[in-house]
């Protein structure tokens, strides 16, 4: 259950339209899924919020679109977030995730979740050579 109410007919707001209508237009898609019509609870968090998602999964950089939603995926499982296992997870297939590529996703994970939770408990020292090389 939401600790906010979904807000009714939240394009009547201006901002809200038109993050709304960027969100479809960056997307090529017509669906604004539950966060974004959530989050027009208070435009400018909406604005703020948008802006920063856009420009990190949107905007072409050193990383393919595909490895952008699996690193989402996998910070998203770390955090626990159901929400953006799930979207990211629609997101990935989309644009080309197979069902190895995500098993492969999920051995890595839990992976580097086991080994960062044995190193975290036994505090061991990172290696000088590592530290150099940053």
């Amino acid at each position: 259950m939401s600790t906010i109410k979904l807000p009714e007919n939240p394009e009547a707001n201006p901002r809200v339209k038109a993050v709304f209508d960027d969100i479809r237009a960056t997307r090529k898609s017509d669906f604004i899924n539950n966060f974004w019509l959530y989050l027009a609870f208070d435009p400018a968090l909406l604005e703020e919020t948008w802006q920063g998602v856009k420009s990190v999964m949107a905007v072409p950089s050193a990383l393919d679109p595909l490895t952008k939603e699996l690193l989402y995926i996998a910070v998203s499982i770390t955090n626990s977030c159901r929400y953006c296992v799930h979207s990211h997870t629609a997101a990935a297939r989309a644009k080309g995730m197979t069902d190895e590529i995500y098993a492969d996703l999920l051995r890595v994970v839990s992976t580097a979740g086991r080994t960062n939770q044995i190193l975290n408990a036994i505090q061991i020292p990172v290696d000088e050579k590592f530290e150099a090389d940053t």
